[in-house]
Formats: C-alpha cells, structure tokens, sequence
C-alpha cells in the first residue's frame, strides 16, 4: 500500500480553513484509490512556482521528509505542467501525481460500462499527450531504416503518434455512441426530464433510489456514480424521466468534461434541474458555487433549479458566543435561520430533507408533481388526465 503526503499552495485570497478543507478533500479522494495518507503540506504563495510548484526551502523540507518517513508517492492539489511534473520527478525521486491524475484514475477504477470505459481512456490519452517527455527522458534516438523518415525517430514521437491514433479511434467510438445516445433521448418523447446535480457525494443516488424505487449504486464515496441512469418515475398520475448523473467537484479535470459530454447532455436536455446539497458539509455554499460555475461551463446555467438541501439529519448548528468577534460561519445558522435566509436571499424554490432518514419526503414529492404538472399542461394542452 503505498504512503502518500499532500501539498499545496495557499492564494493570497485563500484562508487556511479553506486550503486544510481542500487538502482533506484530497486526501479522501486518495483513500478512494487505496492510498494511506500520512502528512500535508502548505506554502503560501501568490502564484505556484513555474519551474516546482513550490518554493525551493519547501522543496528541501519534502525531500527531507520523504526521506526519513519512507514516502513513496506525493500528491498536488492541482493541475501540474509537464516541465513542473518533470523537475518535480527529478528532485524528488518518487512518484508525482497531480489533482488531474488522481481524479483521472478514480473514474477509470469506477467505470463499470464499455461507454463509461471509452470516455475516461479518452480523457486519459489526452492528459497523456502533452507529459510524454517525462517518461522517455533515459532514451537516445532510436535508428531509423530504409524507408523510414530523416536519420532517426525518437521513442516519444512514436508514442505520441500512437497515442494520437488511439485518440482519434476513441473519439470516433464515442461518436457513434453519441449518436444512439441521442436517439435514444429522442425515442423519449416528449415526456419532462429531471435531472439531478450537485456536488459529489451528497446523496443524489439515494434521492434517485426514494423517487425511482430503484437501486442505483449509492455508497459514502467520492464518484460512486458515473454512467447516468434514467428512470421514468410517476408521481400520482403525472409521469416524468429521472435521470441520475455524475457528481461535480472543485476544479474538475477538462479533460473529463469534454469526454463526458454524452452524460452531461442529460443535463443540458433536462425541463428542470434537482440541485442536490449537503447542508451538513462545512463548506456546502462553495460546493453550491462550483455546481453553478460548472453547469454554466457546459451551458445549463439558465435551466430552472429547484434546491435539495439534503442530510438535515447531519446537520451540527454550534451556537456563537454573543460577544465573538468572528464572522458567523454557516454552521453558526439554526437550521430554520438558514432556510429562512436562504428562501429570500435566491429567488429559487428550495426543499429541506433528509433523504437518508425519510425526513420531508411527502412534500419533495408534492413539489416535484406541480412543477412537472405544469411543464406536462403546457406541452400536452388537450391532455385532461391531470384534471
């Protein structure tokens, strides 16, 4: 099993609290792949160094650290550029990993379909292409023969040519897969699509699982879901599509949301979009932002939203000292406060539950019916069964 240490570098308009949060975050997501955390490691800086990532003192401390403690592989909290990746590797001396890698190999351990398979493989290749260099630096120039180019074709040209041709035939896959995809979207009808977002891991399978009366795969992990599931689910007499789909997180990989482009366009098509949050996480209102950030990225920011504020059965309200000084931090919000804060401050229809405990369930369901009656009344006028 190997042993990990985690670093990072804080941002001039960064906090600590915020930087720890993210690392621990990682460190999750490490554990995820079989990693055992050890230590974490944090500079502050306006910007990471171009050349290491981090300061040269910082990169003495890790060596050292590395070193005495045995550490076998060490993880970025973000993206690293292959000239960072490659004096990294040297200085070093063991494994690198950037944020990108990490989340990269979760999706290829979660990937249960042939689709899901296609579409991570891709967005590895294209995380592969530009870091060649690295990898072959112990090799001279290869020989080159009759009929092959010029005097001589390097070990990375060839890959990376091998490597294109295993792009290009992917996405020739996945083209055709889109294609059924969309037909079969189309074979739908025009029946009303929800589709539930929200941040990794905050319990949108388990809401699946309550409306669809189905079983999706719902477990305590970070990317537990990664090939959208749709079912039609009839409330009282209206029916509807619901459709399950991959969890966001802070700073996902481009690499993923272009090659996902077949799942989220799930959620591009959705009538309405459940936004899922866990209201018992430290940071949930960032988690909020991200969700937002990304749906805009792939152009759903102007679908109608209804908020899910889920897990109230986790929920910790730590009461503030009347004469503290410290901002209130949303923890230090009763949950009525919050709902009363939260109904006016966004002009958006937001529910309270716990889809874990079955707590507020009924009117979950009683709010999803109007919504979709509505839409449902305005497509089908002549359609009198609602009434």
């Amino acid at each position: 099993m190997e042993k990990a240490i985690f670093v990072s570098v804080q941002r001039d308009e960064q906090t600590r609290d915020q930087v720890n949060e993210y690392l621990n975050k990682l460190a999750f997501l490490a554990e995820t792949t079989g990693v055992v955390g050890d230590k974490q490691f944090v500079q502050r800086m306006v910007r990471p160094d171009s050349r290491t990532y981090v300061g040269s003192g910082k990169l003495n401390e890790l060596k050292e650290y590395i070193e005495l403690n045995e550490i076998n592989l060490v993880i970025f909290d973000d993206e690293l550029s292959p000239a960072q990746l490659k004096n990294l590797d040297k200085e070093l001396g063991v494994k690198i990993l950037d944020r990108t890698s990490l989340i990269l190999d979760i999706f290829a351990q979660r990937a249960k379909t042939a689709y899901a398979k296609t579409q991570v493989e891709l967005a590895q290749y294209q995380y592969l292409l530009p870091r060649l260099t690295r990898m072959w630096t112990h090799l001279e120039r290869q020989r080159g023969g009759i009929g092959m180019r010029g005097p001589g074709e390097s070990q990375i040209e060839t890959d990376r040519r091998i490597i294109l041709d295993k792009i290009s035939r992917l996405k020739n896959q996945l083209g055709k897969i889109d294609k059924q995809m969309a037909s079969q979207r189309g074979n739908r009808g025009n029946m009303v699509r929800i589709a539930l977002v929200g941040y990794t891991n905050v319990g949108k399978s388990t809401i699946m699982n309550l409306l669809a009366k189905s079983e999706v795969f719902a477990e305590n992990k970070l990317f537990a879901t990664l090939d959208t599931t749709v079912r039609k689910v009839v409330i009282e007499n209206v029916p509807f599509l619901l459709s399950d789909t991959v969890g966001f997180i802070r700073k996902l990989p481009h690499q993923l949301v272009e090659s996902f482009k077949s799942t989220l366009d799930e959620v591009r098509e959705a009538d309405i979009l459940m936004h899922v949050v866990d209201i018992s996480h430290p940071n949930f209102e960032e988690q909020i932002k991200v969700v937002k950030e990304t749906l805009r990225e792939i152009g759903a920011g102007e679908k109608p939203v209804y908020m899910v504020f889920n897990k109230i059965d986790a929920y910790k309200y730590e009461a503030q000292d009347e004469f503290s000084i410290d901002t209130k931090r949303s923890c230090n919000y009763s949950l009525e406060e919050l709902k009363e804060s939260w109904m006016y401050k966004e002009n958006t229809p937001a529910i309270f539950i716990s889809a874990k405990e079955r707590q507020h369930i009924d009117k979950l369901r009683n709010d999803i019916y109007k919504m979709v009656a509505e839409i449902h009344a305005g497509r089908y006028p002549f359609d009198n069964f609602l009434w």
